[in-house]
């Protein structure tokens, strides 16, 4: 049966705005046809790689829409312009017909992750370059320092494999040879030849700087996303059966970014390039899923770097919940939640280092509404942490516009 693709296309006059930043359902992006759009963002912590200003076969739009989640950022025409329209559920059939744009979709999301990603470990504890081969020892050498055992032998054996003529290569030898006997480790050969593979809890899929050539995609169990920066571990995400991860050193052939661990006994389905073109091409539905996938993490980072602005560290944690909140859908109303995460897996997402976490923590549990149970995040209202994430946003922005006045007095 002939199922047609119908694109329409929108016109806008010069000044007019497209997209407003915070309006919610968002349900179609845009590819410029012809003319030029600016995007802007009410807290512009970084410029987007490339400028602000789009021109015609760019697009914008796609992270709202694909993740269904608000706008991000606000879009306006900077001259006359002419823009294809591309609802939610019309992306699917978009593949099928023109596969090459849905790829230039991902390809940009997986460099503008990247990009992201680094300026996060900027702001957030001024970190260095984590690419480089000789962070895998520092990611070892952290995690024999907490006695994780596991994922410490894992980035020993990888630096070793990866940089044999490192500085630290003997000494890595060293290590790994006294914690052997502790360590639980499976698949350190990066070129397993097995589709489906089994992690037990606790053990290392990848390290951050390690080379990647494959993508995952969680069958069973979690994933948790972690980088090590200054000395402590921030947790980036925590993935759940269906997610993908992994998919930015397939499509870059660059180091991997971060670090993913099994957060408990984990069942993941490995794929190369080989397995990915194969499924670009009979399974066009994977890259509906990747789109949305990168789609929700790209929104995620740009509030996180949002976060990195509130200079008040209680109002960063309030603001970390909300985050969560709209990440999965959660509806904002007076009942009760259970966030996933603990009081340090809530520290590190804003990166508090450990001398101040317990103090923070200590004025975020002030607020009788918010507790710890079972070692969980758990609010008895939740539009107690819309409160006061608005709160604190309201005072940033007060004390901001007094810095900016006396910085400027008047004459």
């Amino acid at each position: 049966m002939n199922n047609p693709l119908q694109l329409s296309l929108v016109n806008f006059k010069k000044g007019a705005y497209i997209i407003v930043e915070g309006k919610q359902k968002a349900d179609c992006f845009y590819i410029i046809r012809s003319g030029k759009v600016s995007i802007s963002k009410e807290v512009e912590v970084v410029e987007e790689e490339g400028g602000n200003l789009l021109a015609p076969g760019d697009f914008f739009g796609v992270v709202s829409t694909m993740s269904s989640h608000s706008h991000i950022e606000t879009a306006q025409a900077i001259t006359d312009v002419t823009l294809i329209a591309v609802r939610r559920e019309q992306y699917g059939l978009l593949i099928e017909r023109n596969a090459p744009v849905a790829m230039k979709i991902i390809q940009q999301f997986s460099k503008k992750m990247r990009y992201l990603d680094a300026a996060l470990a900027r702001l957030t504890l001024k970190s260095g370059d984590s690419e480089d081969i000789a962070h895998l020892f520092r990611v070892a050498e952290y995690y024999a320092r907490q006695s994780q055992y596991n994922l410490a032998y894992y980035a020993y054996y990888q630096y070793i494999a990866n940089s044999p003529n490192g500085t630290n290569v003997n000494l890595a030898k060293e290590r790994m040879a006294k914690i052997k006997p502790y360590a639980k480790v499976v698949y350190l050969d990066t070129q397993a030849e097995e589709f489906t593979r089994s992690y037990p809890k606790n053990t290392m899929i990848f390290s951050e700087a390690q080379p990647g050539k494959e993508m995952y995609i969680i069958q069973k169990g979690s994933v948790k996303i972690t980088k090590i920066q200054n000395d402590n571990e921030v947790m980036l995400a925590l993935l759940k059966a269906g997610d993908m991860f992994g998919e930015m050193s397939l499509l870059e052939d660059k180091p991997r970014s971060a670090s993913a661990i099994a957060h408990e006994d984990t069942v993941l389905m490995a794929v190369n390039k080989a397995n990915f073109t194969r499924m670009v091409s009979n399974q066009p539905q994977l890259i509906a899923k990747l789109t949305q996938i990168l789609s929700d993490r790209i929104w995620f980072i740009y509030k996180q770097l949002a976060n990195t602005q509130l200079s008040d560290p209680v109002g960063r944690l309030y603001d970390a919940l909300l985050i969560q909140l709209e990440k999965l859908k959660i509806p904002i109303s007076s009942e009760a939640y259970t966030f996933d995460i603990g009081p340090k897996e809530l520290g590190n997402m804003v990166g508090l280092p450990k001398e101040e976490l317990n103090l923070v923590l200590q004025k975020l549990f002030e607020n009788s509404k918010v507790k710890i149970v079972d070692n969980h995040v758990y609010v008895s209202d939740i539009e107690e942490i819309e409160k006061q994430a608005k709160y604190y946003r309201k005072m940033e922005k007060i004390e901001k516009a007094r810095r900016q006045g006396s910085m400027n007095p008047r004459k």
